[in-house]
């Protein structure tokens, strides 16, 4: 049995892994098109901080890992799959046959069509060799332009205040970490790193970059206001790498569509991680969800089925835990609610702390929370565990700390009944 893995980062990985100890005599191959060996780019930021070499990054620390697995590691970027033929083609030319296949491709950095944006000072930070382009740019005292707010904006944010640069982030949002947090709790994590000397401009974009008259080059928005910057990065937001599949026969929308089992429609063929657009059994929806705890779940999935075992994906969980300058936010779930549902906020912009239920019937289905690290575990229950809240419901509304007193009340009586 030929299995062939395409993508080198924690999905594929664990899924080579997981097939090799399933099935200890199948030909496993791990395609990357990047000459490193597999590595995390969520490590990326603690090299930027310093806390890290190169070598921190990687996945497996052993060199000869792969060797002693059995796993064979190919370099090349794959141009296009032919799903009927059970063949895979990369840019190299070279047609690779499979009986098993799993997608595992990851993100790729969303670009816009900016003037300017090839500049020699501009990067994403998505690759090793970005880390290095922004190393050597990002010296103390540097003026830094960031596109992009969002959750690795944020991340990314953090890494480049420790380098002791002059950072300014641009949001075309009206609010930091739009897409995680509302409007309170992204308006007070803008507030936050204000305090702590970021500058922060929401409800802008950059139109144009022009480098004729730099270093540094000057950074034009569009709110009239011009900004110079010796180093621009793009965190404007990810997307899934599934172009090479167009014309291949394999289902996608904005992700690879997958089944409980991580198949796609094509039997032999599956995804996992960034990539997929997995099936969520709770909201019987197909679900994109680009945090790594996803990836390793979905890996798992995919290589037992691949390796001749059945196991399905219960759910797709939509949890984020982010840490910005020192302040910890989390979002869980439907955090935006649901029509003719209720919620219940509370906020103290003194201490920077904010927490924010929404209810649909009993139930509490998502929720924002600034400063209150407490409870990340009980909220992640409630919501996940579909806890029947009965009158502790309308008890949270008016104070929404007594989360773990409505978690003990309901949903450890909820898990017990469930046992029996």
């Amino acid at each position: 049995m030929r299995h062939i893995i395409i993508g080198a980062g924690p999905a594929g990985v664990i899924a080579a892994e997981t097939i090799r100890k399933l099935q200890p005599s199948h030909s496993i191959t791990l395609v990357g098109d990047e000459a490193e060996p597999p590595y995390s780019r969520m490590a990326i930021p603690y090299l930027l901080q310093g806390n890290i070499q190169e070598a921190g990054t990687y996945l497996r620390k052993d060199p000869k890992h792969f060797e002693q697995l059995r796993i064979d590691r190919k370099q090349g970027r794959v141009k296009s799959v032919q799903a009927d033929q059970k063949t895979l083609t990369l840019e190299d030319g070279s047609v690779h046959a499979f009986d098993r296949l799993l997608i595992a491709t990851g993100s790729l950095p969303v670009r816009f069509p900016i003037q300017g944006f090839d500049g020699a000072n501009v990067h994403p930070c998505w690759t090793l060799e970005d880390a290095r382009q922004i190393m050597a740019l990002a010296k103390p005292g540097a003026q830094v332009v960031q596109m992009g707010a969002g959750f690795i904006g944020c991340i990314i944010m953090e890494a480049l205040a420790t380098r002791g640069v002059s950072l300014t982030v641009v949001e075309m949002g009206d609010r930091m970490v739009p897409r995680m947090m509302g409007p309170t709790a992204g308006n007070m994590i803008k507030n936050w790193c204000e305090t702590k000397g970021v500058k922060v401009i929401t409800g802008a974009k950059v139109d144009r970059i022009d480098h004729a008259e730099g270093p540094p080059s000057s950074v034009y928005l569009s709110t009239g206001k011009s900004l110079q910057a010796d180093l621009v990065i793009s965190a404007t937001g990810v997307k899934p790498n599934i172009g090479f599949l167009d014309g291949s026969g394999i289902a996608c929308q904005t992700g690879v569509l997958t089944d409980a089992r991580m198949q796609t429609n094509v039997q032999g063929i599956y995804a996992a991680g960034d990539c997929a657009q997995a099936f969520d059994g709770a909201s019987q929806t197909h679900v994109v969800s680009a945090i790594q705890p996803n990836a390793s779940e979905q890996a798992l999935v995919a290589a037992r089925n691949m390796a001749g075992a059945t196991t399905q994906l219960k759910r797709v969980p939509q949890i984020n835990v982010l840490d910005t300058l020192g302040l910890i936010s989390s979002s869980f779930g439907h955090w935006q609610g649901v029509p003719g549902g209720e919620s219940a906020e509370m906020t103290d912009w003194d201490q920077h702390r904010m927490m924010s239920l929404q209810f649909e019937g009993d139930r509490l289905i998502g929720c924002n929370a600034i400063g209150w690290t407490d409870h990340v575990g009980v909220m992640r229950g409630l919501v996940e565990g579909e806890v029947s809240l009965g009158p502790w419901k309308e008890w949270l509304i008016k104070d929404p700390t007594r989360l773990m007193e409505a978690y003990l009340a309901r949903g450890q009586s909820q898990e017990q009944r469930s046992l029996v």
